[in-house]
């Protein structure tokens, strides 16, 4: 398989970035996206250029470092799939394929397509953590867990903090990503003594951050590689909406 790749290519935050075109050629079907770009990089340096930089660390789809806009969509046309988990079975022979960085505000560029995702770490340190003092391993049932809260827990901390949802909302925003990680500590009995500090916390740490403002779009969940549905921007906001009134009184 012959592919010709238009790759964003910007030496550091502050520098100006361009579009640069490779022609990979010998492209193995069973190749995964990111294993492509290692030949890439392998024949770029073996010519004395510079290779391109981009993030992965599992290659399983479980770290979410890998994230990066393909053809205009973030980690590429199939559905519920990480860069890493993206295989070259899905283009054609002859494809001109377009690789950049995700697009925020909140996420400046350090170089080619790695993107500084550090808003991300902030939110969860504002407040997505249970501080509560645990002991030792409880016996199995020891706490009981509604069924369904204990699955809508699990969806929800499905979330690997990619970035998809803001790269793929028109306006930017981080709802997806923060509503996740509030939901599932909110919807578990070890998260209910910090419910609404947790999520005031939060919110406030996102909307301090350089990201936009949720207006209803639902690209987030499409994009998302773990498919988080947008019920817990819904789940978020009524927290949030009752944590005003809770701490005022307190």
């Amino acid at each position: 398989m012959k592919l010709t790749l238009k790759v964003w290519r910007q030496s550091g935050p502050d520098a100006v970035g361009t579009f640069e075109t490779y022609v990979v050629e010998d492209v193995l079907e069973d190749m995964s996206f990111l294993e492509m770009l290692d030949v890439l990089n392998d024949r770029l340096e073996s010519e004395g250029k510079e290779p391109i930089a981009f993030e992965s660390d599992c290659r399983e789809g479980i770290c979410g470092s890998c994230g990066c806009m393909i053809n205009g969509r973030a980690h590429g046309h199939k559905a519920r799939t990480t860069t890493c988990q993206l295989h070259m079975r899905e283009f054609s022979d002859g494809d001109e394929v377009v690789i950049e960085p995700f697009r925020s505000s909140a996420f400046k560029v350090l170089k080619d397509l790695v993107v500084d995702r550090s808003s991300f770490d902030r939110i969860i340190q504002a407040g997505g953590y249970v501080s509560i003092r645990t002991g030792s391993a409880p016996d199995a049932h020891a706490v009981q867990v509604n069924k369904e809260a204990a699955d809508r827990a699990f969806d929800a901390a499905a979330c690997i903090g990619c970035g998809a949802c803001v790269a793929s909302c028109p306006n930017a925003a981080a709802m997806l990503f923060t509503g996740a990680k509030v939901t599932h500590l909110g919807l578990l009995p070890q998260g209910q003594a910090e419910r609404y500090e947790r999520v005031d916390a939060m919110v406030t740490q996102m909307e301090s951050e350089d990201f936009g403002h949720c207006t209803n779009f639902g690209e987030c969940s499409v994009a998302c590689p773990k498919g988080i549905d947008l019920d817990v921007i819904s789940a978020m906001n009524r927290d949030f909406l009752i944590s005003q009134f809770k701490l005022r009184k307190s």
